[in-house]
C-alpha cells in the first residue's frame, strides 16, 4: 500500500517538472524582457499552451461502458471455468450483442481480467492508471495520464501549442542569448 501511494506520489514528478519550467519562462519573458507586442503574443500561446495541457492532465480517460462488463451469473461462471476453450464460449455468448470486430490470432474474444469486462476495438489496459482506455494510443509521464478517446484532441493540441510558445520564445531572445555568449 505504501509502495502504490510513493508511486502516485512519483508520478507527478514529470508534471511538477513541467509546471517549473513553464513558470520559470513566464517569469525570465514577462519580467525580464518585457516587449508590449510579443507580450501580447506571448500571453495568446501561453493561456493556449497552459489550457491545452491542463486539459490533458485533468480530462479522464474514456473507459468502456457497462454493457461491455460480464453479467453477475456470467462472470461467475467464468471464473469458475477453468478450460479457455469453455471461457471463451462464456465470453461469446455475452458479446454476440456487442459491437466488437477485434479478436485475438486465435480469433479469441478479448477479455481484461484485472477489469473483469470484454475489450472493446483498440481497448488496452493501462498498468499505471490501472483501468482499461478506448482508443489507449499511451500513458505520457510528463501529463501523468493515459492518452485516449477523450483527450487525444487535447494532447495533440498541447504539442502544438508547447511547440509554437517555444519557437516564438527561442525567436525573441536570440539575439539576447547571443549578446550574452559573444
Amino acid at each position: 500500500h505504501v509502495l502504490k501511494c510513493c508511486q502516485k506520489v512519483l508520478a507527478w514528478v514529470p508534471v511538477a517538472f513541467i509546471a517549473l519550467v513553464v513558470a520559470w519562462s513566464y517569469y525570465a519573458y514577462v519580467v525580464e524582457l518585457c516587449v508590449f507586442v510579443y507580450l501580447v503574443v506571448f500571453h495568446l500561446s501561453f493561456v493556449m499552451f497552459v489550457w491545452s495541457y491542463g486539459k490533458t492532465i485533468f480530462t479522464s480517460p474514456a473507459t468502456p461502458s457497462n454493457e461491455f462488463c460480464l453479467s453477475k451469473a456470467d462472470k461467475e461462471q467464468y471464473e469458475k471455468e477453468e478450460r479457455p476453450e469453455s471461457q471463451q464460449e462464456i465470453l461469446r455468448r455475452a458479446a454476440k450483442d456487442l459491437p466488437i470486430y477485434t479478436t485475438t490470432a486465435s480469433r479469441a474474444i478479448r477479455y481484461c481480467d484485472r477489469c473483469q469486462l470484454i475489450k472493446p476495438d483498440r481497448c488496452h489496459h493501462c498498468s499505471a492508471c490501472d483501468v482499461c482506455v478506448l482508443k489507449m494510443d499511451h500513458h505520457c509521464p510528463w501529463v501523468n495520464n493515459c492518452v485516449g478517446f477523450s483527450n487525444y484532441k487535447f494532447f495533440l493540441l498541447f504539442l502544438m501549442y508547447s511547440l509554437l510558445y517555444c519557437l516564438f520564445v527561442a525567436a525573441t531572445v536570440l539575439q539576447y542569448f547571443i549578446k550574452f555568449w559573444t
